[in-house]
């Protein structure tokens, strides 16, 4: 790159400009806004990118990016490309932790050192045609965007033309031209790489691919000296590209609120709470289910009883390259704990492997901060003293002091796993005590825990007799006499 590139008098972003961008924000604008980032942001192909302490959303964005070859001021639409000089790729970082407090103007989210990549190579401005220009990314190897500037809402000489109006646009200073849909969250670790090039015209220019490798920053943000970074559902929403790939709950159209699953009425919890697991297996035995036992986890807290709906977190064994790109930062395991809600039990596939921590005591303290009804896990539990007393029940294979990324990579959330054995839906019915624990489907929760209550009833009957001195035969079960007395006293 030209010494002007590596240090530009002024770089200008846009907003919005991609069709399919401003479709994935449900807004298109009518005209394009913009604002500035610092030269200081300038980074080179090759280079790293610091994701800061105590942040999260840190995004990438495929860019094309003009450099301005001759002055422009107030130039015509029609002679605006003539200024362009060069083209090539850019990455227009984002930190949306901070976007929230900068209030549109990106100084912070946009300006961090190394946020604008640029290169590696120019390509000419004369040769190439502005309507068929190209723009992909990768990350880690995999194609992540993939555009056209045919899929622009403003053409790239609009932009040059409307800028010039307010500013002279002088040699060496870069416009940054907006990002297709695909732009998504990157965490340490993550290599992105951007490239542009003009497909159809003769000799297929490129820029090449320009290569920047995220980092983990160790030195975090004062909040004595200015705002702290912050996030909410919004923020996570717009850096990951949807609810969906956030881990959110969809938004119910008819409301505009987020759903949540049906969850469990007081009256229904109260009865399970009150029903022993080895009735309820028993009833769903009887309608055929004689695989809802998760085994081989006991609780971490003496005579704990959990019941709640089931939010799942599934692990898949150990890969290097599958750890780096999906084990650090907020991770499926993190958004997880994030947002469990009120009553539910965070339900982990873990393949039975107890020899790693599956949670730790922070992750406890945020899910019995949301309310959390429990967690159930066929792996391991690390801080496990701290855990129980924190007091959040749980339901593992025991302790085990080794971090998450020695065996396990958090993979998904809400989705079907297995744990313990049993399969495990989003939503089905988990009820453990000092029995163990069962899942119990939706539609039958109902029919069981009445009749294991009823049963609770009965057996509590059977036992006054035993206990009285009766033998067990013909007690239990009861034969036709032992059903009439039953009945007789029970409807005095």
């Amino acid at each position: 790159m030209t010494a002007s590139i590596n240090r530009p008098g002024k770089i200008i972003a846009i907003h919005l400009s991609y069709a399919s961008r401003a479709d994935q924000r449900g807004r298109r604008p009518a005209f394009p806004s913009y604002f500035f980032k610092p030269s200081s942001s300038v980074g080179a192909t090759g280079g790293t990118v610091e994701r800061p302490a105590g942040t999260e959303l840190l995004a990438f964005e495929g860019e094309i990016a003009l450099v301005i070859g001759t002055p422009a001021r107030r130039v015509s639409l029609e002679d605006a490309w003539s200024h362009v000089g060069w083209v090539t790729a850019s990455n227009d970082l984002g930190l949306y932790d901070l976007r929230a407090n900068d209030k549109g103007s990106n100084v912070r989210s946009k300006g961090g050192d190394g946020y604008t990549p640029l290169g590696p190579e120019l390509i000419d401005a004369r040769i190439v045609d502005p309507a068929a220009l190209r723009v992909r990314a990768w990350v880690n190897g995999e194609l992540r965007q993939d555009d056209t500037t045919a899929g622009l809402i403003f053409p790239l000489a609009q932009l040059v033309a409307d800028l010039s109006q307010h500013f002279t646009l002088e040699p060496g200073d870069v416009i940054l031209t907006g990002t297709p849909a695909g732009s998504s969250v990157i965490v340490p670790g993550d290599v992105v790489e951007i490239e542009v090039d003009a497909p159809d015209a003769p000799g297929a220019p490129t820029s090449g691919r320009l290569v920047t490798t995220v980092t983990q920053g160790e030195v975090p943000f004062d909040g004595e000296i200015g705002s702290l970074p912050a996030v909410d559902d919004l923020q996570r929403t717009e850096a990951w590209g949807s609810r969906e790939a956030a881990g959110l709950p969809p938004v119910d159209a008819s409301t505009g609120s987020a759903t949540q699953p049906a969850g469990l009425s007081p009256e229904l919890r109260a009865k399970l709470l009150e029903a022993p697991t080895a009735g309820l297996s028993a009833q769903l035995r009887k309608r055929g289910h004689h695989s809802c036992f998760i085994d081989g986890v006991s609780a971490n807290i003496a005579g704990a009883k959990i019941v709640g709906t089931a939010k799942t977190l599934r692990f898949v064994p150990f890969r290097e390259d599958l750890f780096k790109s999906h084990g650090g930062g907020y991770n499926a395991q993190k958004r997880a704990f994030d947002a469990v809600e009120e009553g539910e039990i965070i339900v982990i596939e873990a393949r039975g492997d107890d020899s790693t921590g599956t949670l730790g005591d922070i992750l406890a303290l945020r899910a019995r901060a949301r309310g959390a009804a429990g967690v159930v896990t066929d792996g391991g539990v690390r801080d496990y003293d701290a855990v129980a007393e924190i007091g959040l029940p749980v339901f593992s294979q025991g302790a085990h002091p080794s971090v998450l990324g020695r065996k396990h990579v958090p993979w998904d959330v809400d989705v079907t796993i297995s744990c313990g054995g049993a399969t495990v839906q989003p939503g089905d019915i988990i009820v453990g005590d000092g029995d163990g624990v069962i899942v119990i489907p939706p539609a039958l929760v109902e029919e069981v825990v009445d009749d294991a209550l009823a049963q609770e009833i009965e057996d509590a009957w059977i036992a006054e007799q035993v206990a009285a001195g009766h033998p067990v035969d013909g007690l239990f079960p009861m034969n036709a006499e032992w059903r009439a007395k039953y009945d007789a006293e029970t409807r005095r």
